[in-house]
């Protein structure tokens, strides 16, 4: 088990990113696969399931992934030994000191568990090279939004049972909340470093099923019968043709929000942004005004 002050400094700068795989079969904790993100941080590759005559998620020995299928990489912390463990110590697993050495490694996904209150189990490793990284704020902020739990638009307007005409301006509107508007907070931690993220939309691309786009750069304007047949002065489309020849009758409705997410490294650290998008769907019949003579 690593030490508080070991795992403290489990990332230590690095220029290099390394893709690590094992020097033989049984080298454990890596035990094959193919590599994938590899960046500047340590992509760790793992077998899924099932591979080199495993078994599968429910247990069934000899089940194979598809051929489509990829090992799903972790990024991870590493940090040498120091003092290295004796020759005598089976980690060597036959190899001599000075013959590569002697790492321990915490994925980000447990190091964030042990900030929950579970126990991190550092993996103890022999690599022929030096894998030690940076922190990448920016993954880490990742991390943060992923306990956000964002949505896609929580929409209020159209509606699946309103009843809507062709040529009568249609308004679209959504409900804010934290999770589904923003803006939305959360931190994580990683050997010493938070990072803070907040998450709001930027704007809603809709997408009206007759070929239309139409992008609202707030919430949209929610509609009183007191506007009439005005159009929408922030966020609407009017249908020129019914929904009759969709399927069920109705057109299929995407709303896209564009999600803008600032992040810091606490303490007056680096900063940064990036987007991510949600998406919400809704079915919309459109009819017509029949004129009874």
């Amino acid at each position: 088990m690593l030490s508080r002050p070991a795992l403290a400094l489990l990332l230590t700068a690095a220029a290099t990113a390394v893709c690590i795989r094992p020097g033989a079969a049984n080298d454990d904790p890596v035990i094959g696969g193919d590599c994938e993100g590899v960046g500047q941080y340590v992509t760790v590759c793992r077998e899924q399931p099932g591979a080199q005559g495993g078994s599968d998620p429910s247990g069934n020995p000899g089940k194979r992934p598809g051929k489509d299928e990829k090992p799903k990489p972790q990024i991870c912390a590493v940090e040498r030994l120091d003092p290295q463990p004796p020759a005598s110590d089976p980690v060597w697993k036959g190899r001599k000191p000075g013959d590569g050495a002697i790492y321990t490694r915490v994925c980000i996904s447990d190091a964030l568990g042990a900030a929950a209150g579970a126990q991190v189990a550092p993996q103890v490793f022999w690599a022929a090279e030096d894998p030690t990284v940076n922190v990448d704020p920016e993954q880490l902020a990742r991390e943060a939004v992923d306990r956000m739990l964002l949505t896609g638009p929580d929409i209020a307007s159209p509606r699946t049972a309103g009843r809507y005409v062709v040529g009568m301006p249609m308004w679209m509107w959504v409900h804010q909340s934290p999770t589904s508007y923003g803006p939305n907070s959360a931190s994580a931690t990683l050997a010493g470093v938070t990072v803070t993220a907040t998450a709001k939309v930027n704007h809603i691309d809709w997408a009206m099923g007759d070929g239309s786009m139409v992008t609202c750069n707030g919430p949209g304007t929610a509609y009183t019968a007191s506007y009439s047949k005005q159009e929408s002065p922030t966020c609407g489309h009017t249908y020129t043709r019914t929904s009759a020849t969709q399927r069920d009758g109705k057109y299929p409705v995407a709303a896209t929000a564009t999600w803008t997410v600032d992040w810091q490294v606490n303490g007056g650290g680096e900063t940064g942004q990036f987007t991510e998008t949600r998406q919400s769907q809704a079915q919309v019949p459109i009819g017509e005004v029949q004129v009874v003579r």
